[in-house]
């Protein structure tokens, strides 16, 4: 588990954090939020660490014992509360780990800092218990709640935390970070940063998968028959390609970075913005085929796609409207 200066982005957040450490104004209760992968977790054991860490700095010192502790995840005053149930964290689960438990003083630190991740998983009945500690917490006890959906938290919760939201992180610092820490070439840093979206760990997993480079493929083998097969041929063959429709969504994700490409070149004819630069002909090909307008409407359509699948709208019709539109433009 590395120190602050290890995270990547998110330096509003951490001067925030460090301020407070700095000026021993802690709040009792913090909620960091943003999407999977988006940083959360490292964010909050990182921020745990260094206020427990015997050194007393703005950053964990990685040396003395309790930061050894905090990155074996065996220290006794940072606790992750867990749950079985995998959709729900209920009320026995907040009461036997934090609301019971944090009425003993810390073991050997200043505080008793209580994790939970993926809290919008609370349920009502915890939520309304856990509030009550958030009211009226003991001096030493601080709780990170941890969530990819604040909106899911009684606003009574939310009122009483400071809220940290996390948002995308530059694609250059992605894609430094891929380069540097995972050795990726340049081409397939560019690519995978560019998919996730500023989402490092989004970004991390597809640059270590070897998943990611099938489904791209895949989606290429797509679009480049789009206009000779027929409608229900290119559903099935979707359908078929995403698992049933189990990762519908990176492959209209990468249908959107494909078509941008295709706008890019046709507006600059520069090849060096390109994500797809390895597909520079099929590019030039489909960029003389459409105008402005008709690729502009096909990226329209995959972002409409991609709502109403969301909306549980029939899978098959959502595809063959947004396949229609791929093939008359």
């Amino acid at each position: 588990m590395p120190g602050f200066e290890e995270v990547v982005g998110h330096k509003e957040i951490i001067r925030h954090l460090q301020n407070a450490i700095q000026l021993g104004k802690i709040s009792h209760a913090y909620i960091f939020s943003g999407e999977t992968g988006s940083g959360k977790k490292l964010l909050a054991t990182t921020f745990a660490m260094t206020l427990q860490c015997e050194k007393k700095g703005i950053d964990p010192c990685l040396d003395c014992s309790s930061c050894k502790k905090a990155m074996s995840k065996n220290h006794p005053d940072i606790i992750h509360v867990t749950h079985e149930k995998p959709n729900s964290i209920g009320i026995e689960d907040i009461r036997t780990q934090l609301i019971e438990d944090v009425e003993i003083k810390p073991y050997c630190s200043s505080y008793k800092i209580y994790i939970i991740n993926e809290a919008e998983k609370l349920t009502l009945q915890a939520q309304n218990a856990l509030l009550k500690t958030i009211e009226e917490p003991p001096a030493y006890a601080i709780i990170l709640l941890l969530t990819s959906n604040m909106d899911a938290l009684l606003p009574t919760i939310t009122s009483r935390c400071v809220k940290l939201s996390l948002r995308p992180v530059k694609e250059s610092m992605v894609k430094e970070y891929l380069m540097e820490k995972l050795h990726l070439p340049d081409y397939q840093a560019q690519m995978d940063a560019s998919f996730s979206q500023g989402n490092i760990g989004k970004a991390k997993q597809i640059a270590e998968s070897d998943e990611f480079s099938v489904v791209t493929d895949q989606a290429l083998r797509i679009l480049k028959k789009s206009k000779e097969l027929e409608l229900y041929e290119l559903v099935d063959m979707i359908k078929q390609l995403s698992g049933d429709k189990q990762n519908i969504y990176e492959y209209l994700d990468l249908f959107i970075m494909w078509f941008r490409d295709v706008l890019l070149f046709k507006a600059t004819k520069e090849v060096d913005g390109l994500v797809f630069k390895d597909q520079l002909n099929y590019i030039k090909e489909r960029a003389s085929q459409s105008s402005y307008e008709g690729i502009e409407d096909i990226i329209n359509a995959v972002e409409k796609a991609k709502e109403r699948l969301r909306a549980n709208v029939n899978f098959d019709l959502v595809m063959e409207l947004l396949f229609l539109t791929i093939r008359e433009n």
